[in-house]
């Protein structure tokens, strides 16, 4: 497979993949068949061998901790484990590409609904889901959406990166706010008094896989909650509008050049004290924790996290950049790569990578919300609930080709960068959205 395989290669490479599988791929008659397996056992075939690709980790303690936990299957199963890591954009494409050709890694652990554009080419891992699930208090309700297709778990959920606003307390403060503001009038002064005080807020507006839909998905569906519902025309609609003009209040108190950053730009930006707040994971924290700047270690004690500002709809309209594991059909050793994916969410190998990790990810599985990650410092604390809090992105809408093309190409993002920049009028920049939108959805 080549490396530059890009967001265009995807699209056109998901859409072949999709005009194979067609009715499996969208009705799902081939995974109604059968039906999910009883239990789970740990039963490897005999000298196996397993070709594993992951994102590359934006946190060192992740990966030494997952390539820990991966020694350890190998030396208990004796099966050979080969990790790839790629960047967070080419995880997908190449995800597109093995299912097209029915070679290459036997597991991947990919983005968001990657599985539900293929469903027919992936293991029926329903006994895993299963076995974990009754073992470990259940799935929170996004998990099972990510995971199942017809009745049936095509992955096995490895939790998100969850974002929050990190911010620093001195100048929010300073900004005359004692705490951060939970609503959505409260935030847009708060980024308002920061800008005036020189401490200025900054968002991801470039396609930024993590960074930037997290926060625009936050924003719009704040206003309403429809999505991309398939079959209506719900994206350019008078919430949108509002949120998009929202958008462009606020993005007059960003700090230049946001439009182009991408996942990188923002952690950068904050730790060289360019911004004062910030969406992100953890990750910028524990930078500052293991920085051997004295200049950014400083920063430690004034970083804060806060959980994205409630809208009108009343309740949480978060998305944070979920993971899952999926293996295909073509895999020579099916059983040991199911063994691989229970193996690693076991609490044995799961608390310590997610404490490595400082919490970077957040747990699909309800028991491990006891981790002691998360309240071994109450900094972590608020990212505990991201799993539970959060909404998949197709929203009201079904997982699959559609919606996961709809996010590849950036839909969302791009009508709120288009509006908040004003290089279109909010009106406009959804209307632009929605005509994006029926091309993958033929409304």
């Amino acid at each position: 497979m080549r490396n530059n395989v890009n967001r265009r290669d995807f699209l056109k490479i998901s859409a072949g993949v999709a005009a194979g599988t067609a009715t499996a791929g969208m009705g799902g008659e081939a995974l109604a068949q059968g039906k999910p397996a009883a239990g789970f056992a740990y039963k490897p075939e005999k000298g196996a061998k397993l070709r594993v690709l992951r994102w590359k980790r934006f946190v060192q303690g992740d990966e030494d901790a997952f390539m820990k936990n991966v020694k350890a299957f190998s030396d208990k199963f004796g099966v050979e484990v080969r990790v790839d890591n790629e960047g967070w954009e080419d995880v997908r494409p190449k995800a597109a590409v093995a299912a097209n050709v029915g070679s290459g890694p036997d597991v991947i652990y990919g983005w968001f609904d990657d599985p539900h554009q293929y469903p027919d080419k992936l293991l029926d891992v329903s006994d895993v889901a299963g076995y974990l699930g009754a073992k470990y208090g259940g799935w929170y309700p996004v998990a099972e959406t990510y995971g199942k297709r017809d009745g049936k778990w095509i992955g096995v959920p490895l939790g998100a990166a969850g974002a929050t606003f990190v911010h620093r307390i001195s100048h929010v403060q300073a900004a005359g706010f004692k705490e951060f503001p939970k609503d959505l009038g409260g935030f847009l002064e708060l980024c308002k008094a920061m800008k005036a005080k020189n401490t200025p807020a900054g968002f991801a507006l470039g396609n930024a896989v993590g960074d930037g839909n997290s926060w625009v998905h936050w924003l719009v569906w704040s206003r309403r909650q429809d999505g991309q519902r398939e079959g209506t025309r719900v994206i350019n609609s008078p919430e949108t509008v509002k949120a998009l003009e929202y958008a462009k209040a606020l993005y007059a108190t960003f700090v230049p050049g946001t439009l182009s950053w991408l996942d990188a730009n923002n952690n950068k930006a904050f730790l060289d004290g360019q911004v004062s707040i910030t969406n992100n994971g953890i990750s910028v924290y524990y930078a500052a924790k293991t920085s051997t700047d004295a200049k950014v270690k400083a920063l430690v004690a004034d970083i804060g996290h806060a959980n994205y500002p409630i809208g009108p709809t009343g309740k949480p309209t978060e998305l944070h950049l979920f993971s899952q594991a999926f293996a295909f059909r073509y895999s020579k050793a099916p059983n040991a790569a199911k063994a691989f994916m229970a193996f690693m969410m076991e609490k044995e190998q799961y608390e310590p990578w997610q404490q490595a990790a400082i919490g970077y990810i957040t747990q699909p599985l309800k028991a491990y919300e006891s981790n002691p990650i998360w309240t071994v410092d109450p900094k972590h604390t608020p990212y505990r609930d991201c799993v539970k809090n959060m909404t998949a992105h197709s929203h009201a809408g079904k997982l699959g080709y559609a919606s996961a093309a709809a996010m590849a190409d950036f839909i969302m993002v791009n009508m709120v960068a288009e509006a908040a920049s004003g290089s279109k009028s909010p009106k406009e920049a959804a209307e632009r959205a929605q005509a994006r939108a029926q091309r993958y959805y033929k409304v």
